[in-house]
């Protein structure tokens, strides 16, 4: 389907306002916030290989709220980027059935989103977390080549091998998550954070395979442009207040 520049008007307005909602979160959640950061550690051996001889260290630590208030200003500036200097080439690539913009800004903010959510499970590896928010970016990035070379009708296979990346980060925090072997597993609202989380990623999934199956409403790619827009704001500030009720609200987090 083919839309003018009027059909996109729309979305221009829409982008702005997710900008704005995007920006006045993240400056409430850094006024607000208290100072809980989480560690991340590095584990070396200080012996043979396949001994025990190991040494852990507390590498650095990474402010949570700052991580938070990251997330919710990249995707402030995305949309602000779009909805104004990059307003004629955004509409460009829309009119090609794609948004290399969307998928940019995702690469970074989704990954501090596992980032923080593997964090919140216990995971501290530094080698784990790099890990992590290299495979999630990798599964973004095959978003963006479905796009590329691929129109709506088309074929899957970058789809196809994202939704396979996108998959590994929640297999490992699953596994830490259900803590096998332990008498007490993680918090509920890190449970309550995981499978809403989870539930929102697959959503965006869902999305990109409506449109390139061109269902129903998604036969318009301006319609799945927007559900991308108000996906991408629902599971932010969801992510960003669950933790801030949780964690970053208190003056202290045992």
């Amino acid at each position: 389907m083919t839309n003018s520049i009027a059909d996109m008007q729309p979305l221009r307005r829409y982008n702005f306002v997710a900008a704005m909602v995007h920006t006045v979160q993240g400056v409430i959640i850094l006024v607000l916030a208290n100072g809980f950061s989480l560690p991340v550690r590095g584990s070396f051996m200080t012996g043979p290989p396949g001994t025990t001889a190991r040494k852990v260290e507390v590498l650095f630590s990474i402010r949570t709220a700052w991580a938070v208030a990251a997330f919710l200003f990249l995707s402030a500036i995305a949309h602000f980027l779009v909805a104004g200097p990059f307003w004629n080439r955004y509409t460009h690539q829309l009119s090609l059935s794609r948004n290399p913009y969307r998928w940019a800004e995702y690469s970074i903010s989704s990954s501090i989103m596992i980032l923080l959510i593997a964090q919140l499970t216990g995971i501290d590896d530094i080698a784990a977390l790099i890990g992590l928010v290299g495979v999630n970016a990798a599964m973004i990035g095959f978003g963006w080549l479905q796009e590329r070379f691929e129109k709506p009708g088309g074929g899957w296979w970058p789809f196809g091998i994202g939704c396979f990346a996108g998959i590994v980060p929640w297999i490992a925090i699953s596994i830490y998550l259900a803590s096998p072997g332990t008498a007490q597993g993680a918090p509920g609202f890190v449970y309550g954070i995981f499978f809403s989380l989870f539930f929102f990623f697959n959503i965006f999934a869902l999305n990109q395979w409506l449109q390139y199956r061109q269902i129903g409403r998604w036969r318009d790619y301006l319609y799945g442009e927007r559900v991308y827009i108000t996906l991408s704001l629902v599971a932010k500030s969801l992510l960003a207040w669950q933790i801030f009720a949780s964690a970053l609200a208190s003056a202290s987090v045992h």
